[in-house]
């Protein structure tokens, strides 16, 4: 039984949105990205496995428990985070901390004061006053004051400063080091990137890919730029190895003298005796990152809610 599990799970909203057949699981003690830009459905997917909506297909569980029909008794042991959020009026930060706290039924003063101060966290003003930045602040702790085992997060460090966001990125990373399970719903490469196990895409409401973190990281097949003296050899090089049975030809620039070649780790030294004498003023690994990665998928889409 995994802390979070998502099984075959379609919403259908209509005009294609919504999410269909999505599947994933948060094993104990990983941090868990789950990447896509607005609307791609994260927050559909999130909304589900936090019992507020029920699958038309399929199902969202919780430490093994259907999340709709258990919400009560599995939220104590949950932290959740909300991609938007929407604080009652007529209350000051401090009041919704102790509304808070009389929900959940417990005190965790001594947690709460400790995140405050991490998170530099004023709530003695009314809620419909505070700033975007305060109220995420509030809701960051309200989440996890009472240390949960489970943590959701739907677009985490939307309306914070840089600095916060920092903080943010090492308090997952401290939380993580403390065993817990964490789902974190991004469209920021680098939070997600420093923090992640595994990371799944999300397009069009369907899952992509799935991949485990360090296999990007560490991935045996590479990308090189290669960069010649002119155009002479640019060209007989980009034509005698075209059809390279040791390493593949990728993209070409004649005017910047620039051919990408790509080549898995075991067939290096091919490439590097076709490279000797050929004309190449410069040799370079190209990292692939998990922005480059995650755009192979959207690659036809120039222009989405906060990635591109």
């Amino acid at each position: 039984m995994e802390p979070i599990e998502v099984q075959s799970l379609s919403k259908d909203y209509g005009h294609g949105c919504g999410v269909f057949h999505v599947s994933l699981s948060v094993h104990e003690g990983e941090v868990f990205g789950f990447l896509g830009p607005n609307g791609a459905g994260k927050s559909t997917t999130i909304r589900h496995l936090m019992g507020f909506s029920k699958p038309d297909e399929g199902q969202a569980l919780l430490f093994g428990r259907k999340a709709f029909e258990n919400y009560a008794d599995v939220m104590n042991r949950v932290g959740y985070l909300p991609g938007e959020i929407a604080l009652p009026a007529g209350l000051t930060g401090w009041d919704f901390i102790d509304m808070m706290k009389k929900l959940r039924g417990t005190d965790c003063d001594e947690n709460t004061q400790r995140l405050m101060r991490m998170f530099d966290l004023d709530p003695s003003g009314e809620t419909k006053r505070m700033s975007l930045g305060v109220k995420r602040k509030l809701a960051v702790v309200t989440a996890f004051m009472h240390d949960p085992d489970v943590l959701i997060l739907d677009e985490p460090t939307s309306g914070l400063d840089i600095v916060m966001q920092e903080t943010f990125v090492d308090f997952i990373k401290a939380e993580k080091r403390r065993g817990k399970t964490i789902l974190l719903s991004s469209h920021i490469f680098s939070e997600v990137d420093a923090t992640c196990d595994r990371i799944a895409i999300i397009k069009d409401g369907r899952i992509v890919s799935d991949f485990i973190a360090d296999d990007l990281r560490h991935n045996s097949n590479k990308n090189y730029d290669l960069i010649f003296t002119d155009q002479a050899a640019f060209d007989t090089f980009a034509e005698e190895n075209q059809n390279n049975p040791h390493f593949r030809i990728v993209e070409k620039n004649r005017e910047a003298l620039r051919l990408l070649v790509n080549v898995d780790d075991a067939q290096i030294n091919a490439l590097i005796r076709k490279m000797c004498g050929s004309g190449i003023l410069e040799f370079h690994h190209r990292r692939e990152t998990l922005e480059e990665y995650f755009m192979q998928y959207y690659k036809e889409d120039m222009h989405f809610g906060g990635v591109v």
